[in-house]
């Protein structure tokens, strides 16, 4: 090859490594896609917009209202009497009558009301809360998805391996029949390999799929597997930094977790709602004041003009409702009661799925190290097997189950390392810290063992 040929070569392949770094697609590109797209987090953060509402709204009862009234009608009287001596008397009035009103009323003392607005506070809280959720819980979806499609094509790729191998190793058996020195046992047992590594690739094929449409379904758009980044066969020992025990975990997740701060503002919203409906057994008092204008306001006032100015309290006691403010009382104490124990049960539930992910992350190194050994152990088998068959002590059947241990040994490690990466995300989901700053760590990571 000519150097003019081989520099157009260069440029070439430059060109198209730039392309395929273009095209392909890493968990941090994935999770902010997802971002702008999820129909869950997006409704989410329209839910947060709306919550939020509740305070001002809540607030309002307790600043003054001010209110402003204006009227004008015509007004026809028509009189009819009797004079003192027996006359009968008519007189028609025709006029115009106006008034205008402003009345400024400051509540003084409503518990209702300010119980109104502690329960508001606490239920934003809770809204925040519940946005952070959808936030975590969609890294956690954006990552799961993530890595069951890296499983996915992982697996569906060592079955292509397998079968190459076996297709090549009947090829191998039907040309040592046709020479003499085959069995037609090894053909039969090569093509049923074959056919056994055939069902598991279309199991693999419909589960790539399916991984592949649940992507598509965050991010909104069609994505194929081939384009994403993710690990290499080969492992360089680098692992996810993780420090803290058990319980400081524990305890991160028990203060962070979005969740549990979500069903903590539930319990506080139910616990100001059963103050608020104890408060419709105490009285209200209001400051009221009020200026107002009247021209002929009657027939007896016509081409009068009145101003009238007022100021003073009004109170007002609630003597007896039926019993309808007892029965929300006992219904609000229900309803905390309720509240209290769904959040007794999260918080339970929630240290199983902390240890959960915490055994992930720990004794994924264990098992990290395990299969690493046990592909170490599968390559040396093969070796010695194929070296059997030279010295005429094994056949080829006994190198078609060495290739599969190896094969299913490296796809084991390659699972092994996408379950070790998802405890460290899950453990960290848990504790409330799942965002695009992690996110960003675990895509360095996947980066890294790249290079």
């Amino acid at each position: 090859m000519s150097a003019v040929a081989r520099c157009r070569l260069a440029i070439f392949l430059a060109g198209w490594a730039v392309a395929l770094t273009a095209f392909a697609m890493d968990l941090l590109t994935v999770y902010r896609k997802a971002r702008e797209n999820d129909a869950n987090y997006l409704a989410a953060r329209a839910t947060a917009e709306a919550g939020r509402e509740l305070l001002p709204q809540a607030r309002a009862a307790l600043l003054p209202n001010v209110s402003a009234s204006m009227a004008r009608s015509r007004n026809s009287t028509d009189q009819r009497m009797q004079s003192l001596l027996g006359a009968d008397l008519h007189r028609q009035y025709d006029y115009i009558a106006e008034s205008q009103a402003l009345t400024v009323r400051q509540p003084l003392f409503r518990p209702a009301q300010w119980a109104a607005y502690r329960q508001a506070e606490a239920k934003v809280a809770g809204v925040e809360a519940a946005l952070a959720k959808e936030t975590g819980n969609l890294g956690w979806r954006v990552t799961q998805a993530y890595v069951e499609t890296l499983a996915a094509r992982e697996r569906l790729s060592s079955l292509d391996s397998q079968r190459e191998a076996l297709q090549a190793q009947r090829m191998a058996a039907e040309r040592a029949l046709a020479l003499g020195f085959g069995t037609r046992t090894d053909v039969d047992d090569a093509q049923a390999r074959l056919d056994a590594v055939d069902a598991l690739r279309v199991e693999a094929q419909q589960r790539l799929l399916v991984a592949e449409r649940q992507l598509a379904a965050l991010i909104g758009e069609e994505i194929a597997a081939s384009r994403l980044v993710g690990l290499p066969p080969t492992p360089d020992g680098r692992e996810m930094a993780h420090s803290g025990t058990f319980e400081e975990w524990l305890s991160r997740a028990e203060t962070g977790n979005a969740e549990l701060r979500a069903l903590a503002a539930a319990v506080e919203a139910a616990e100001h709602d059963l103050a608020r409906n104890r408060a419709g057994h105490m009285p209200t008092l209001d400051l009221v004041a009020s200026r107002s204008k009247s021209d002929s306001d009657s027939n007896t006032t016509i081409g009068s003009r009145y101003w009238t100015s007022s100021i003073g309290i009004q109170l007002a006691i609630p003597l007896y409702a039926g019993g309808y403010v007892d029965s929300t009382v006992r219904q609000a104490a229900a309803t905390l009661e309720s509240v209290r124990q769904q959040y007794e049960a999260a918080r339970r539930q929630l240290a199983v799925e902390v240890a959960k992910a915490y055994a992930m992350v720990v004794y994924g190194r264990a098992r990290i190290r395990a299969q690493e050994q046990a592909v170490r152990s599968a390559e040396e088998s093969l070796r010695s097997t194929r070296k059997g068959v030279e010295a005429g002590t094994r056949n080829q059947v006994d190198v078609l189950d060495a290739q599969q241990r190896l094969s299913n040994a490296r796809y084991d490690l390659y699972q092994a390392r996408l379950d070790h990466l998802l405890g460290w995300l899950r453990l960290r989901y848990l504790a409330g810290s799942l965002e695009e700053d992690e996110i960003s760590e675990a895509n360095r990571w996947l980066a890294a063992q790249r290079n």
